[in-house]
């Protein structure tokens, strides 16, 4: 009876495939459980028979997605035979709670239950894109009418890992060199510890481990903003429900060969999947070869307490404090050792401030814009470190006369003291 309950659903899933096949679409709404009102829109073959499997499409990173950043899939998985919803993204309540990626996955299941209800929808499944690649597990332990899981571009490994891998790609590719590398890394670890981005310590193996549907799990060859080749590995350690893993050579992260063009097979690729599945077919676990990944990322754990944010900003705003105060009043008098090391050590500051934040506000998917280089360093960063070294040596200087010196110019030898160290955890007086 299964055998043939599994060949007449089969036969109902019939409609043409290919980019011809006309679709019908329905706009929705579905309330969220902390009573947000959101939309969405559902796309379907126009004249497909029978049951039809659904997919609810889980979107990416970024507050307030909007359901049209979601349609090349939409349109392209419905006409290969399935009613797909494409949801809008909360723009509020989002990092409030830091259980970000529960509340989301919680919102998936609240559209998934409309997609659910749609007249001719059989079994339901997820799809879910990089940030959805560890939403999307989370919501398919919650629910059985997930039936399968569809990821593309889904990260293994914590979110904070993850993100300072795609950063530190992004300065190789700009051709940053030295210590201005290690530096973002800590800038990201300083944030991560901050708060400032949400789950930078969640690890998905443990909701990997629970699933219990067939998953398919995709990635770019040449994804540089997820480690392909290492995230493959931990869904392979930890995924036991049956698990399928497919690379596309030459695909970037989302697997669009242009903002509205999936890459070839990516979408039949799915559409042939999540029919066999559908039909009771699930396939056997299978993983084409690992990609060449061109660098392995690093473990990020919570920084211990002596590099934590409050001391890092603390200390830092202290010392430039305690710099301008000798600057601004005792710029025309004074010793000129004191002088040199209030403004020197005020002006390094500044620079290596102004240089990570404007590396991080100039990043985006397609890399990041560093300004004028020289040396392999954004010209601004190697100021800065000329000007640690400058303030270094006025340290020296001023130390060798504290018995000498009034408590002024001893408060800045403290604060230029403490500076050496702060200069070296962040690379301005390294190569």
């Amino acid at each position: 009876m299964k055998l043939v309950a599994a060949a007449l659903l089969a036969a109902s899933l019939h409609t043409p495939a290919g980019h011809d096949v006309p679709l019908e679409t329905t706009d929705v709404t579905f309330t969220t459980t902390d009573g947000q009102r959101l939309g969405g829109e559902i796309f379907r073959p126009a004249h497909a028979t029978g049951s039809l499997p659904g997919l609810l499409l889980v979107h990416g990173s970024g507050a307030g997605n909007s359901r049209r950043e979601l349609q090349a899939e939409a349109k392209a998985f419905a006409e290969r035979g399935m009613v797909v919803l494409a949801p809008d993204k909360r723009a509020v309540g989002y990092s409030k709670t830091r259980r970000d990626y529960s509340q989301l996955a919680d919102d998936a299941l609240a559209a998934l239950t409309v997609l659910k209800r749609q007249p001719g929808v059989g079994h339901t499944g997820l799809w879910g894109l990089s940030e959805g690649g560890w939403v999307a597990p989370i919501a398919a332990t919650r629910s059985k009418d997930v039936k399968f899981l569809v990821t593309v571009g889904g990260p293994g490994l914590t979110p904070l890992r993850t993100q300072v891998w795609n950063a530190t790609n992004k300065l190789d590719r700009a051709g940053v060199k030295g210590s201005l590398r290690n530096s973002y890394v800590s800038l990201h670890r300083l944030a991560g510890d901050a708060g400032l981005f949400p789950e930078a310590y969640y690890d998905p193996a443990a909701t990997l481990g629970k699933l219990t549907q067939p998953v398919l799990a995709m990635w770019g060859a040449k994804d540089n903003q997820v480690m392909p080749a290492e995230s493959a590995e931990r869904f392979r350690a930890n995924v036991h429900s049956g698990l399928t893993v497919k690379f596309f050579p030459d695909a970037p992260h989302a697997l669009h060969s242009d903002e509205n063009t999936l890459v070839p097979g990516y979408a039949d690729a799915v559409g042939s999947w999540v029919k066999d599945v559908a039909a009771g077919n699930a396939p056997a676990s299978s993983a084409e070869p690992l990609p060449t990944q061109e660098s392995r990322s690093v473990d990020t754990p919570p920084s211990p307490w002596w590099e934590s944010w409050q001391l890092m900003i603390g200390g830092m705003a202290l010392m430039l404090l305690a710099f301008l105060a000798y600057a601004v009043r005792r710029l025309g008098a004074g010793t000129w050792p004191a002088r040199v090391l209030a403004v020197s050590g005020a002006l390094s500051i500044v620079g290596a401030v102004y240089t990570l934040m404007s590396l991080l506000m100039a990043s985006n998917g397609a890399g990041v814009t560093t300004g004028p280089m020289l040396l392999g360093r954004p010209v601004t960063w190697l100021a800065a470190q000329l000007l640690a070294a400058v303030a270094t040596a006025a340290t020296i200087t001023c130390l060798t006369r504290w018995r000498t010196a009034s408590g002024r110019v001893r408060m800045v030898a403290v604060a230029g003291t403490l500076f050496i160290p702060w200069a070296l955890y962040w690379g301005l007086l390294l190569p």
